[in-house]
C-alpha cells in the first residue's frame, strides 16, 4: 500500500493494488463529511488521476453503519447562527467536487452500503459505477431541515422515472437498494456479504481497465434486482405528484384517501412548507436542464438563501440539536408561501455565482 498525501484521520486515501481507495473515516458520525474532508478527497483524486498505476477509484465508508450520513450539519448551523460564511465556502467546494466526480476520467466505484444521505449521495450517486446492497438506506431528507435536495440531487431526482423523484425529493423517504436502481441513483445490487470479494477483485483489475470492464466485473457479483417496494407504487405516485404546485399535490393526496396517500400526507405535514415549494420548483427546472453543472449553479443560489433563513436554523435545531422533532416553520402552511418569498432562492448572485474550474 502506498499512502497518498492524506493522513489517516477523517479521510484515508491510499493505493491498494491497482485501486485508489478513498475511505470516509468518521464512523461514530456515520462518516458525515466536513469541509476538510472534501478538500482531502479532491487532493486524493488529483494524485490518483495522475498515477498510471491507478486503474480504478473506490469510495467506501468506515464502520458498519453506512457510507455517509451527509454533511456536517451542526457546523453549518453554528455558522448560520452567527451569519458566518461556512455555507458559502463548503457548498461551493462540495458542488465543484460533485461535478468533478461525474466527469472523472478513470472508473469511479462507490460502495453505497448502509446509510447514504445528503452529502454522501453527492459523493456516490454521480459515480460511474454505483453499488448498493441489501443494507442500503438511501435518502435525501433535506426538506425536513428547511432545505432541499442539493449536491446535484435535483439533477438526479429529475431523471428518475415518472414522478418517483418528485416523491422522494418532497417526502425524504428512504430507498432500499433495488429502489435506488429504479430511481437511477444506483446501478447494481451486490449482497453486502459479497462486498469484500468485489473489493478484492477491484484492487486487482488490470491497469488500463475500461469503465465497461469494471461494469462487467460488478455485474458478475450483482443480484440483478432492479425495483423495490416504492417502484411498485409508481402508477399511484405518478398520478399524485404530477402537479407543479404543492397545493395541488396535497389536494390530490387528500382526494385519493388511500393508506399510501394518507401516510404520504402525514410525512409532508412534517416538512418545511417553504422548503417543499422551493424543492418542487428546483425539480421542475432540473427537468429541462442540460447538465449537472446547470443544476448545481441553481442549487448554490438557493443554498445561500437557505443558509440565511430561519427555517434552516429551526429545522436543524429540531432534528439535530434539541432533537424534539417539533420545528416551528415560517410560514407554517404551504398556502402561506408566496412568490415573493420564493423568488430570492432563484435570483442571480453576481460575484458569488458558482463557477467550475
Amino acid at each position: 500500500m502506498t499512502d497518498v498525501s492524506v493522513a489517516e484521520g477523517d479521510l484515508i486515501a491510499r493505493k491498494e493494488g491497482s485501486a485508489g481507495v478513498i475511505r470516509l473515516n468518521r464512523p461514530k458520525a456515520i462518516n458525515a463529511v466536513t469541509l476538510e474532508m472534501f478538500h482531502d478527497i479532491d487532493r486524493a483524486l488529483d494524485a490518483f488521476e495522475k498515477d498510471p498505476a491507478v486503474a480504478v477509484i473506490l469510495l467506501e465508508g468506515a464502520g458498519e453503519r453506512g457510507l455517509c450520513a451527509g454533511g456536517d450539519i451542526r457546523s453549518l448551523w453554528e455558522s448560520s447562527k452567527v451569519k458566518g460564511d461556512l455555507g458559502k465556502v463548503l457548498w461551493r467546494d462540495e458542488y465543484i467536487l460533485n461535478a468533478r466526480i461525474k466527469k472523472f476520467p478513470k472508473p469511479y466505484v462507490a460502495f453505497m452500503d448502509g446509510i447514504v444521505m445528503g452529502g454522501g449521495v453527492g459523493l456516490s450517486a454521480h459515480a460511474a459505477h454505483r453499488v448498493v446492497t441489501d443494507r442500503t438506506k438511501l435518502a435525501m431528507p433535506e426538506v425536513g431541515l428547511g432545505f432541499f435536495p442539493d449536491v446535484g440531487g435535483t439533477w438526479l431526482l429529475a431523471r428518475s422515472p415518472g414522478e418517483i423523484g418528485t416523491y422522494f425529493g418532497l417526502t425524504g423517504q428512504t430507498m432500499n437498494g433495488p429502489d435506488a436502481i429504479h430511481a437511477k441513483f444506483a446501478d447494481a445490487v451486490v449482497p453486502s456479504a459479497r462486498l469484500p470479494a468485489l473489493r478484492e477483485a477491484l484492487t486487482n483489475v488490470a491497469p488500463g481497465a475500461t469503465s465497461a470492464d469494471i461494469g462487467q466485473l460488478i455485474a458478475s457479483f450483482s443480484t440483478g434486482e432492479k425495483a423495490g417496494p416504492v417502484a411498485a407504487q409508481q402508477a399511484k405516485i405518478d398520478a399524485l405528484f404530477r402537479q407543479d404546485r404543492m397545493e395541488d399535490i396535497v389536494a390530490a393526496l387528500q382526494r385519493d384517501g388511500s393508506d399510501f396517500a394518507q401516510a404520504t400526507l402525514k410525512t409532508l405535514n412534517e416538512k418545511s412548507p417553504r422548503g417543499m415549494v422551493v424543492t418542487l420548483k428546483l425539480l421542475r427546472l432540473a427537468r429541462t436542464s442540460r447538465s449537472l453543472e446547470e443544476c448545481l449553479v441553481r442549487e448554490y443560489r438557493a443554498a445561500l438563501e437557505v443558509f440565511a433563513s430561519d427555517d434552516f436554523r429551526e429545522g436543524v435545531r429540531a432534528a439535530v440539536i434539541d432533537k424534539d422533532r417539533s420545528p416551528k416553520w415560517s410560514p407554517p402552511h404551504i398556502e402561506d408561501v408566496t412568490a415573493e418569498m420564493v423568488a430570492p432562492y432563484f435570483a442571480e448572485i453576481g460575484a458569488d455565482e458558482l463557477k467550475f474550474p
